[in-house]
């Protein structure tokens, strides 16, 4: 009787000792392995699997929690730093672009700034030539001869008249009839005019050696002479 008793007690030991070898060796104790499985409440349901002592082991602790958020933090602040960095070099070259952009605008502004007063200028010059276009054709118009249509016929008869006299007659004449008219002999000139050319150059010579000025005065008016149509 006291022998199966302690074989019995024997076998238990070896058995549990198997057990408790096999449940370390697989890194789970038999207590681990009752908490994995579902404990029957007394309403008779299951309740929620428990974590194992490995899975324990895996979660963080507090300190290592820290350490992982301060890694974090620093980690975003570096991204931030360097995208704060990015947008600030974005900036300096969009302003640097802006300045660029605005010497040229400035140049340019300048330049036609220059060309305004070029042509205010020009346009100043251009109106002082034209008033003084205008003053000399005014003169010009107001020293001119005009032989009216209606005295050109009497105008061709006596200057013909003139070209059958010799030069020295002829001159004479026409000198006594300008000094008649005090001044402005337009009669002398128009008849002059209408006389042949070769009459009209010996009259010329001849009165420059009697009268020097108003053979000139005659050359220069014979120029003037404007006949109406």
């Amino acid at each position: 009787m006291k022998k199966k008793l302690i074989i019995t007690i024997a076998a238990g030991l070896v058995s549990f000792g198997g057990m408790f070898a096999l449940a370390w060796l697989t890194g789970k104790t038999p207590a681990a392995t009752k908490a994995q499985q579902p404990i029957a409440s007394s309403s008779g349901k299951s309740e929620e699997k428990l974590p194992s002592p490995q899975a324990l082991a895996e979660i963080p602790d507090g300190a290592t929690q820290e350490r992982m958020r301060r890694a974090m933090t620093e980690k975003q602040l570096k991204n931030l730093v360097y995208e704060v960095r990015e947008r600030i070099q974005e900036y300096e070259d969009k302003l640097r672009d802006l300045r660029s952009r605005e010497q040229q605008l400035q140049t340019a502004h300048n330049e036609l700034k220059k060309d305004i007063d070029d042509l205010n200028n020009l346009r100043v010059e251009l109106v002082s030539t034209i008033a003084g276009l205008k003053e000399e054709r005014d003169r010009l118009e107001k020293t001119r001869i005009e032989i009216e249509k209606t005295e050109q016929t009497n105008l061709i008869s006596m200057a013909a008249t003139y070209d059958k006299m010799d030069p020295a007659s002829a001159s004479t004449i026409l000198t006594n009839m300008a000094k008649v008219q005090s001044g402005a002999p337009n009669d002398a000139i128009k008849i002059l005019h209408y006389m042949g050319d070769r009459t009209k150059a010996n009259l010329l010579a001849e009165l420059a050696n009697a009268e020097p000025e108003l053979a000139a005065y005659f050359c220069q008016k014979l120029k003037q002479m404007v006949e109406k149509k």
